[in-house]
């Protein structure tokens, strides 16, 4: 890379021209140097030579140290950098294995479709007669035959494994009795109920193999992540070894915090409003392939992914017009040859910019970008690093710009950037013994192979036992002299990434094409009849949503605006777990009910946000049961922050906004994975009361992790507010890009007031909450 094309020039040229310098702070990342070590004695020559011709002479420490302790049989997560080649870290023991053995077989696991075809291109030609193949839910049935009797290396995902692989363990029972190695990539990435869910897929692949009398040896695959090894603990339920030392070299990254600047235009109800983190990522990315520069652009959403691209081929027709067919949008609900040409154009260089969303987050092999602009803070540190580190693979240096959307935590970030460099990255939270997860995968185990007393301690013991008494209580199991058994012809069913079941197809009326799907938990809210869908740079309007046959019937358009869903949420305590009485407040955290519908849409114009109508749905309600932190203050409290009742209602809205915005401070999540309500009575707690709630079925450790940090998460919050500096409110302090009541009512004033008084009070009834994770209100660790 010469001089002419560094980073820093490039950062340099989007800078100019514009009326204020949108950059808040530029962290520059040094260079690390490659820490090579010989090849492993085990390692046949074949395979050396294999790796020479892709010019791999030596490999790296930390490959070396993980392939050493799981070829002795130890299970083993390497969790290092974006692109340290982790992939030859299971590979050397793995193929070798193979090779030695004919007869052995190993199973490679991935969170994405698109990673494992990655893997599967990266496993040609280095092995004879071993015959990796795909099995996922994109391969046809006659190549899954094939698959079954002949691959020894078989790649896939915990959903094929939990639905496809698993239930069937007979038809693969000579696979399973020679299995030697189970790969878990991107093990970081198994979080939440999610993460929960595949621990136990992983735990009924552990028992179903020992039905098989084989042992395989565990290797995860991880970025930095706080404490691998009791992370990878929790997914597999096997002690594992952690090697943590990242031999690989890396090229410097210019890493710049961009805040977009404030839109002439004032959006709802006469807020000043700044320009979009969407609008703004758009032109970035025109500005970067003009510049001659591969970029990724990731985006939150699906709608955001083809917004930026769309935008950013708007702004390349009109500055260099030969270049609007080097962009293009990528997204999960794409169909698969859709996903394959582009990775395939990515990956050649036919295209220069792409806006993706989290689906190429993970380890796909995109050699030779340049640049990452990251739409948005992604909700966890360790998600920041994976995307930033899809630049500059190798030595190559790289540029990663991280544009603020108007949101509390975004701009809190850009603003604190030790808050974003000085910060270690989480730990990955999952919870086996969630009973929304617990009870339906012990129905699935059961269902493959009676459950027996010798199997609780795999799935958690006592919190086991309690489930399956559940179970037959509720007629799903019968329980017999030998154990747990099945009572139904079918097959139990649990919904490992809680989408809600069978996705929404999205066809087009007039011509009967399928566009993609939409999981049909979100499909309320986001192809409702009326809604805006854009898909590859086109524009459709949906004209009917029918949840009953899971289809969203759409018609071309191009509007000139833009949709967003309306809903109303109940919310019913139902038990308390934990409490800190603190002189009038309560901090609380238990288990809730609680209910939305969507009952509304409004029509925004593109450019200003400016409200054209509001127009009502018919839609049912949905039903979730999860956990709740929430906090109450009585009548003294609201006397100490100078509230009137009348004023309660806003300061407590606006409070319960900035808390949402600010939760993934402490918890790893982001705002999309939690809700809240606040109300200045609630009837269950007979005080005014602000609630924060995970949002998957029995909650996913987020609400539980406000509670223990409250002081740190609620000071950042009260914080951030008064930081802010428009007056009355704004969406990068107490405006909520979801809420449910339109943003009404809200008093900023009244949360810094309020959350003053609430913070004081839980300070000294619980000191030690002030002493988790980051520093707040002052200093920040670097």
């Amino acid at each position: 890379m010469s001089a002419e094309t560094s980073p820093a020039l490039w950062l340099q040229r989007v800078r100019r021209g514009r009326t204020s310098d949108p950059v808040t702070h530029v962290e520059h990342l040094p260079s690390r140097p490659a820490v090579h070590v010989e090849w492993p004695t085990w390692v046949p020559s074949s395979l050396r030579d294999a790796y020479a011709a892709r010019g791999v002479s030596r490999p790296w420490s930390h490959q070396v140290e993980a392939a050493e302790a799981a070829f002795s049989g130890e299970s083993v997560v390497v969790a290092t950098g974006t692109a340290s080649g982790k992939s030859l870290a299971y590979q050397l023991p793995t193929l070798t294995t193979l090779l030695s053995d004919q007869r052995a077989t190993a199973l490679y696991l991935s969170p994405t479709k698109a990673l494992a075809a990655d893997q599967l291109r990266g496993l040609i030609d280095l092995g004879e007669g071993i015959r990796p193949a795909l099995f996922d839910g994109d391969t046809v049935d006659t190549e899954r035959e094939w698959v079954r009797a002949h691959s020894r290396l078989v790649l896939t995902n915990p959903d094929m494994l939990h639905r496809g692989i698993l239930p069937r363990h007979e038809a693969w029972a000579s696979f399973f009795r020679r299995l030697r190695y189970v790969v878990v990539d991107e093990c970081h990435s198994y979080r939440g109920v999610f993460g929960s869910h595949v621990a136990h897929v992983l735990r009924r692949l552990r028992r179903i193999c020992a039905r098989y009398r084989s042992s395989p040896v565990f290797v995860c695959a991880s970025a930095t992540v706080s404490d691998p090894g009791a992370s990878a603990f929790s997914l597999v339920g096997l002690p594992v070894r952690a090697v943590t030392d990242d031999g690989s070299p890396r090229g410097a990254t210019t890493f710049a915090l961009w805040e977009p600047p404030v839109s002439p235009l004032v959006g709802e109800r006469g807020v000043p409003t700044r320009r979009s983190a969407t609008a703004e990522a758009a032109d970035l990315l025109a500005d970067l392939v003009a510049e001659g520069a591969r970029t990724l652009a990731f985006v939150r959403s699906r709608r955001g992914a083809e917004a930026v691209a769309l935008g950013a081929k708007r702004a390349l027709a009109e500055a260099v017009p030969e270049l609007v067919e080097q962009v293009a949008a990528y997204r999960a609900g794409y169909l698969a040859d859709d996903r394959r040409e582009l990775e395939n154009a990515l990956r050649s260089g036919a295209l220069l910019g792409l806006a993706s969303t989290n689906a190429l987050e993970l380890g796909v092999d995109m050699t030779g970008l340049d640049a990452v602009v990251l739409t948005g803070y992604p909700g966890r540190i360790a998600s920041l690093w994976q995307q930033a580190g899809r630049a500059g693979r190798g030595s190559r240096d790289a540029l990663a710009v991280l544009v603020a959307r108007d949101d509390p935590l975004d701009s809190y970030l850009v603003h604190h950037p030790s808050a974003v460099f000085g910060r270690p990255v989480e730990a990955t939270v999952l919870d086996p013994s969630n009973p929304y997860v617990l009870g339906p995968q012990l129905a699935c185990a059961a269902a493959e192979l009676p459950l027996t007393e010798a199997d609780l301690p795999l799935f958690g013991g006592d919190a086991a036992r309690y489930a399956l008494d559940g179970l037959v209580a509720a007629g799903v199991l019968r329980r017999r002299p030998a154990g747990w058994y099945w009572t139904s012809r079918g097959r139990p069913d649990a919904d490992l990434r809680g989408t809600g079941g069978e996705p929404v197809s999205i066809v087009e009326a007039s011509t009967g094409r399928l566009l993609g799907t939409v999981d049909a938990g979100s499909a309320p809210s986001s192809v409702h009849t009326g809604a805006v869908h854009l898909h590859r740079g086109e524009t459709f309007v949906v004209e009917e949503l029918n949840l009953d046959d899971l289809v969203a019937l759409v018609r071309p358009a191009e509007p000139d605006w833009y949709t967003q869903s309306q809903d109303v949420t109940d919310l019913a305590v139902v038990s308390v777990e934990d409490r800190i009485d603190a002189d009038g407040v309560q901090l609380c955290f238990g288990t809730v009910d609680v209910t939305n519908q969507v009952v509304s849409f409004q029509r925004k114009r593109i450019l200003s946000g400016e409200v054209i109508d509001e127009q009502p749905l018919d839609l049912p309600p949905q039903q979730l049961r999860t956990r709740a932190v929430w906090y109450t203050f009585d009548d003294a409290v609201l006397a100490a922050a100078d509230l009137d009742l009348p004023d309660v209602g806003g300061a407590a809205h606006a409070a319960e906004h900035a808390a949402i915005g600010l939760l993934p401070l402490v918890a790893s999540c982001d705002r999309w994975d939690i809700g809240g309500l606040s109300t200045a009575s609630h009837q269950d707690t007979g005080l005014a009361t602000v609630f924060v709630y995970d949002g998957h079925p029995g909650g996913a450790g987020f609400a539980e992790r406000g509670f223990d940090a409250a002081v740190e998460w609620l000071t950042a919050t009260r914080d951030a507010i008064a930081a802010c500096e428009c007056a009355t409110g704004c969406p990068s302090c107490v405006y909520s890009p979801k809420c449910g009541n339109g943003n009404d009512p809200l008093d900023k004033a009244g949360a810094v007031r309020l959350l003053t008084a609430v913070v004081d009070r839980v300070r000294r009834a619980a000191p030690r909450q002030s002493t988790f994770g980051l520093q707040v209100g002052g200093s920040h660790p670097r």
